[in-house]
């Protein structure tokens, strides 16, 4: 379990293929003398685990399911990476819950800058652009942010000077591709609903819709 409060940004240092497991090198004196074999660490919002360890690198593996859903089979050598190690118990949840488990991807659209602040204008596929809400928590290459807005196939978050300085996000530019992980609880309680509400069996819900929750008697 991770907070989206990044603690270090790493360079790939290179990929290579071990049977159908990508293994990434991950460049991090700083944080690598800290992990150790077995052990996760968050790497731009997905959660890996470490092969092998080291004084200013270590190896993480890739599966295939992780791999489908993030741009790890695309990156390069010398591409920065956010990092995080998982939240130790009795810790402080600063930022939001995150796992580590990435939805899918995100692709900005524009970047607006505010004095020493930005905002991103970005879209999705329509399963991620659902699982947003206005004022809700979203995680953006393992950054925990605040959802700004949220319209049609887009939605808007802003960037605080720290992030800026901080996290991988302060040289986004308009066409990037960022991890996506939407809040875990509005995911568990749309499966709740979809199931309760749908009257299917457990491996197939009915859609949650609108029109669905008035037969139920909710309004807005």
């Amino acid at each position: 379990m991770f907070t989206g409060l990044i603690e270090s940004v790493g360079t790939v240092g290179g990929l290579r293929t071990r049977d159908d497991v990508l293994l990434l090198d991950v460049e991090a004196p700083t944080l690598a003398p800290e992990v150790r074999r077995g052990e996760s660490v968050a790497v731009s919002g997905a959660c890996l685990t470490v092969v092998e360890g080291g004084s200013r690198s270590f190896v993480a593996e890739v599966m295939p399911e992780t791999r489908r859903c993030t741009r790890f089979g695309r990156m390069r050598p010398g591409d920065r990476v956010n990092l995080e190690r998982p939240l130790s118990l009795g810790g402080r949840l600063d930022g939001h819950v995150v796992t580590g488990h990435v939805d899918g991807l995100a692709v900005v659209k524009e970047v607006r800058g505010r004095g020493r602040t930005r905002e991103l204008f970005l879209t999705a596929e329509a399963a991620i652009i659902d699982g947003l809400v206005p004022k809700g928590s979203v995680a953006l290459d393992g950054v925990s942010l605040t959802v700004a807005e949220v319209w049609g196939g887009f939605f808007r978050v802003g960037l605080i000077p720290t992030t800026l300085g901080d996290t991988t996000l302060g040289t986004i530019a308009p066409g990037a591709e960022l991890h996506v992980e939407t809040d875990l609880l509005g995911k568990y309680v749309e499966r709740f609903l979809a199931r309760r509400l749908g009257g299917e069996g457990p491996s197939t819900p009915a859609p949650l819709t609108w029109e669905r929750l008035a037969q139920y008697g909710w309004t807005p």
